[in-house]
């Protein structure tokens, strides 16, 4: 079978093509640019599933980076763990606000955002980051 160049598009089981990873798989970030300001946080979080508040969740990166100590840093996933209510709870949904929250605290001069182990601006602030008091906050 010969192959026709188009590899960046799959056959849907209707016959039609699709984008690949388009119209088969829910919203995303990329998809929706508005965000997901406008969804009841049931639906964002899930039946029965916390929705903690934005003071909720900083109150909780602020205890947790306080608790490890000066100069050392916890991992997002560690609060929305906590918040979630441990680690056979659906904690995953809670990771956006919970960078949401460190975003705002950073701007405030409470903690600092690392990535690879050094502190980043807010506008360098993606994949994967570490939380930490900043030393202004510890003195």
């Amino acid at each position: 079978m010969r192959r026709t160049g188009h590899a960046d598009r799959r056959p849907a089981l209707s016959g039609r093509a699709i984008p690949h990873g388009g119209a088969a798989g829910p919203l995303s970030r990329r998809d929706d640019p508005q965000g997901m300001d406008g969804i009841a946080p049931a639906l964002l979080y899930g039946p029965g599933m916390p929705h903690p508040s934005p003071a909720t969740i900083a109150q909780e990166i602020l205890a947790r980076t306080a608790a490890c100590g000066a100069g050392r840093s916890i991992c997002p996933s560690e609060v929305a763990r906590a918040l979630a209510g441990g680690d056979d709870a659906p904690w995953q949904p809670l990771l956006g606000p919970v960078r949401d929250a460190a975003l705002a605290l950073q701007r405030e001069g409470a903690i600092e955002i690392l990535r690879k182990g050094k502190p980043v601006p807010a506008e360098a602030v993606r994949g994967v980051i570490r939380l930490r008091r900043s030393a202004e906050s510890q003195a």
